[in-house]
């Protein structure tokens, strides 16, 4: 028998590694997320009416997801007519129905939880701290120090839309495992809002601190944007910290060049959701823990199918061709 050709077969996060085969079960993302909308469901059906607007409006984001699922496994016979294309389109359902239930939640979580768990957040930190940091950080207020935090906070909202266009346009295997991490992270974390609704120490606290965040127009953009964007129960956890980590520490693995040029940033953002009081330190650390999982998630998935047509060899094994008959 002579070899004609020898090709190794593609090592794992290399372009073509994860292939446009079938993804054996649900992925992470797919389960979470789609938990979190039917929990929410059955919660605004039991407390607003099965009928009622909320309630219609996750039903219809459950049967969404559905379909989602459901095109980016289909075999060839829905537009685009390419198993990767399609994975991409279907791919986008998160990050449109993550913006949009971010919005929804200011709405819908009162009916559900009309009250706020700042106590029991604020408990909770002194059990674990004596007293939330914030109220230590009160010695380190200083012009600049604000400006610096305003500034990291804010670039929250560019890393996370770039992090998504950039692998939105990138390898699909690794895209896979981008969302699988992402959107596990989103899921988990709008179950936390839905649960533990608070408004963090800068509103509920408000009374306990002396020393003003004074500083200069990047404090105030910064300032009007969170009282602008945020949905009034977005706290626990931290997904400021929980998805910036996830961003890091994925690129760290992936893309090294963009975790050396967002560390600095990010490291600062975390400081800055203690400094500029919008979280508790049970938020923070939540959030970390959340961002833990996300990776160990995305790394371990997508399981490949059973069937072989669908199954690569290992990194080692290579194709012979045979001139034999």
């Amino acid at each position: 028998m002579n070899a004609s050709a020898l090709k190794p077969a593609p090592t794992r996060g290399e372009p073509g590694s994860e292939g446009h085969g079938k993804v054996a079960g649900l992925l992470p993302h797919e389960f979470f997320f789609g938990l979190f909308l039917l929990v929410t469901w059955v919660r605004l059906g039991v407390v607003t009416g099965w009928l009622g607007v909320d309630a219609l409006i996750y039903l219809g984001l459950i049967v969404l997801i559905i379909a989602a699922i459901w095109y980016c496994r289909s075999n060839g016979r829905t537009w685009p007519n390419t198993p990767g294309a399609r994975w991409r389109v279907g791919l986008l359902y998160y990050p449109l129905a993550m913006n949009f239930i971010f919005v929804h939640l200011k709405t819908a979580i009162p009916k559900l939880h009309p009250g706020k768990m700042d106590s029991f957040l604020y408990h909770i930190d002194s059990l674990l701290m004596g007293v939330t940091p914030s109220l230590r950080a009160q010695a380190l207020v200083h012009p600049v120090l604000t400006e610096f935090f305003s500034l990291c906070y804010i670039l929250f909202f560019p890393y996370l839309l770039f992090s998504q266009v950039y692998y939105f346009l990138g390898e699909l295997g690794l895209l896979r495992k981008f969302v699988i991490g992402l959107f596990t992270i989103y899921g988990l974390g709008f179950l936390g809002y839905s649960l533990v609704p608070a408004t963090g120490p800068c509103h509920a606290m408000a009374d306990q601190f002396s020393v003003p965040l004074s500083g200069g127009w990047i404090t105030r953009w910064n300032a009007a944007v969170v009282a602008q964007g945020s949905n009034g129960v977005d706290v626990f956890p931290s997904l400021h910290c929980a998805v910036s980590c996830f961003l890091l520490f994925f690129d760290r693995r992936h893309r090294p060049w963009r975790f050396k040029l967002y560390l600095l940033p990010c490291v600062g953002l975390w400081f800055s959701t203690i400094y500029l009081r919008y979280h508790y330190f049970v938020d923070v650390v939540c959030g970390f823990a959340l961002a833990a999982i996300a990776l160990w998630l995305a790394n371990c998935f997508p399981r490949r199918s059973a069937n072989p047509a669908n199954t690569l060899p290992s990194p080692s094994t290579v194709t012979v061709k045979s001139n034999t008959p």
